[in-house]
């Protein structure tokens, strides 16, 4: 799924995204000077900490508004547009590392992008990831489909969001040995009093296309109301993420 990114914004104050993604980094073993690729880099800021632990990485990405910025940010390292489902590297790597990406990827794409990252590994490499997992943000998700619904339109989920069981499948098929795989709830805070109304204008843009900037608000506005129960606590937003990570070797 390809969407315009405010690039900025995303880098300014959607930081957690990269900040919980360095957890996912420990999962490599032998560090040293493996060489590895960031698929999906984004901003570039988990492609400099993999670079400053040694290793040899290449950041690839989609979108050239984060590229722009990852460039910007950090001219030392090299960053290379690419699709996904869809790519082929000169030389296979030790590593495909992956934050927060998978879950952009339409389903019917998984097992090509899958592929994609088996061919651009070495023999024995390490497949490391995090997505967004079975119920992640499904409050938001829930309130925003109500929303749509009482206004006469569907709610299509922008997202792909599978169980441990239902992906582990798909690596096996793929060819990949499966090592380590958990699904885990992650409330995250959000910034600022508008925190959640930012996070949704952020991440859920697909559903709102085509629709007037006016009802665009009504919507975000009402189902940020009825989330206010659940989740604002003690003047802080929080989105309810629930994440997939794993390891697997080729």
């Amino acid at each position: 799924m390809n969407i315009k990114w405010d690039a900025q914004t995303y880098t300014d104050h959607f930081s957690f995204v990269h900040e919980y993604g360095a957890d996912v980094i420990k999962l490599i073993e032998q560090q040293g000077t493996l060489s590895v690729l960031d698929l999906g880099c984004g901003n570039g800021a988990l492609t400099k900490k993999l670079s400053g632990l040694g290793m040899n990485v290449i950041g690839m990405d989609a979108s050239e508004e984060l590229l722009k910025v990852a460039r910007e940010n950090y001219p030392d390292l090299t960053f290379i547009k690419g699709d996904a489902t869809n790519f082929e590297l000169a030389e296979n790597v030790d590593v495909v590392f992956s934050n927060a990406v998978f879950h952009w990827i339409h389903q019917d794409k998984q097992m090509q992008m899958l592929k994609c990252v088996y061919k651009a590994m070495k023999d024995g490499g390490q497949f490391v990831f995090e997505f967004g997992g079975y119920g992640n943000n499904i409050q938001i998700h829930n309130a925003l489909e109500q929303e749509f619904r009482a206004r006469g339109k569907v709610y299509h989920m922008p997202f792909y969001f599978p169980t441990i069981g239902e992906y582990t499948t798909l690596l096996e098929k793929v060819g990949f040995k499966v090592k380590y795989a958990v699904l885990f709830d992650r409330m995250t805070k959000l910034n600022g009093e508008d925190g959640l109304a930012d996070w949704i204008k952020m991440f859920v843009k697909t559903p709102f296309e085509g629709m007037d900037r006016e009802e665009q608000e009504t919507i975000i506005n009402q189902a940020v109301l009825s989330l206010k129960g659940k989740l604002y606590h003690n003047g802080i937003w929080y989105a309810d993420y629930v994440r997939i990570r794993g390891k697997a070797i080729k």
